[in-house]
């Protein structure tokens, strides 16, 4: 398709509305690379896949494509191995639950008239692992935090930490309460430095506390020392820390070889979530604007019944009725000035890119399109100051350019044709 004919229609403003509906950066892939099909069977199901989400969402309402994420490269890690990060689990089972439950959400009922064979043929390929979302999900908490019930062994080991820290700071507190020690202490208080309990003594008194120096104040008034009687305590609850960062490490390890084991098929349910999210992009947009599914032709005419611009307010756009390519294939439309000619065949060549875009056209029902080979425009002033070409020459160059490539089965469109210079030459 001609590239300047895409810019100079403002197709790539179309293509930001269809970016902003969509839930996640699967669809966005799916819509960055979207571009007008020249063949009428794909234009043809293109348009038959945005009928149905729009319909879908009209009789829903809603459909959850929430907590979709891209999470190809996590997987594949994980099935060559790696052991995955606590976030990253989450985002997967995160992808999983909206995977399962996207599939049965459009499955239907038996109550229910729903039939809609391209969506649904897509959403029952998707791939439901509801026990390693559960697993993934009784595991971890968040991002930094992994949930006592992951094992008995991390309730375990927790619980055992916790005992620990009750025993030292009780010895602690009989230290800092104690008349022999409390004329030592810079505060009656318990601190924490590298992960060892200590007390704040004052620097005077260093020989009167045995113990180990672990730090000082900036002053150098204070030094932050752990008592002897608890050094065996503390050692015991490091150990029973690197104990809980290693169960913590292998239920990690657990969790990505599950993920590893189906690698293949989550990265198969990537590609469909990518496409359903892309498919109700389309079927929004259509809704946003009051689009149409047009009925598509191969006798090359189209019949627009009320177009609006997609582009412009709803409310105080002026529809127009366009016919083209039965009785007469060149139309001339004059009128005077901002009387609106270049809004109408804009429209016109936009609503040709949506169509074979697979994108529904803001017009009425019984509007009718058809596919062409390509679409040229030569709209607006093309003056190039680089190429030193005056507004004339270089509407001359692009026609030119367009008679090069132009067939039976295009559409051409011209703005004022020969503006740009003396009325009568141009004429």
């Amino acid at each position: 398709m001609n590239q300047k004919s895409l810019r100079v229609l403002e197709f790539n403003k179309i293509i930001e509305l269809l970016k902003s509906k969509a839930s996640s950066s699967l669809g966005l892939k799916y819509i960055e690379e979207l571009v007008p099909s020249s063949d009428y069977e794909e234009v043809k199901y293109m348009q038959q896949e945005t009928s149905e989400t729009q319909s879908i969402l009209t009789k829903r309402g809603y459909v959850g494509l929430q907590g979709i994420h891209d999470i190809e490269d996590k997987v594949k890690r994980a099935g060559v191995g790696a052991s995955l990060d606590p976030g990253s689990l989450i985002m997967i089972a995160d992808t999983l639950r909206a995977a399962r439950t996207l599939r049965n959400s459009l499955s239907g009922s038996d109550e229910e008239d729903f039939n809609y064979p391209i969506i649904q043929s897509l959403s029952n390929g998707l791939y439901a692992y509801r026990e390693i979302e559960d697993a993934i999900y009784n595991a971890i908490i968040s991002e930094l935090e992994i949930s006592d019930n992951a094992s008995s062994t991390l309730r375990d080991i927790r619980r055992r930490i916790v005992q620990k820290n009750q025993s030292i700071r009780s010895k602690l507190n009989s230290i800092i309460s104690s008349t022999t020690y409390q004329k030592y202490l810079q505060d009656a208080i318990i601190s924490v430095r590298g992960d060892r309990f200590v007390v704040p003594v004052k620097a005077e008194y260093r020989s009167q506390v045995a113990g180990i120096v672990h730090d000082q104040s900036s002053s150098g008034a204070t030094l932050f020392i752990e008592p002897m009687s608890i050094v065996d305590m503390n050692n015991e609850l490091r150990q029973l820390r690197l104990s809980e960062q290693e169960e913590i490490e292998r239920i990690l390890q657990e969790l990505s070889g599950m993920v590893g084991e189906v690698s293949e098929d989550l990265i198969s349910n990537q590609e469909i979530l990518g496409r359903l999210d892309f498919a109700f992009a389309k079927g929004k947009l259509s809704m946003q604007m009051r689009g149409v599914e047009p009925t598509l032709n191969k006798d090359k005419f189209i019949n627009i019944k009320n177009g609006r611009h997609p582009l412009l307010d709803r409310k105080t756009v002026v529809p127009n009725s366009v016919y083209l390519g039965r009785d007469f294939h060149t139309l001339v439309i004059t009128g005077p000035n901002t009387g609106g000619k270049t809004v109408t065949i804009k429209t016109v060549g936009l609503f040709a890119l949506m169509t074979q875009s697979g994108l529904h056209i803001s017009a009425d029902y019984g509007s009718s399109m058809c596919v062409y080979d390509n679409i040229f425009a030569d709209i607006g002033d093309e003056q190039s100051i680089e190429q030193s070409l005056s507004t004339f020459s270089s509407h001359m160059t692009n026609i030119v350019s367009i008679l090069k490539d132009v067939t039976e089965n295009s559409l051409v469109i011209f703005d004022e044709l020969g503006a740009g210079t003396d009325p009568i030459e141009g004429a």
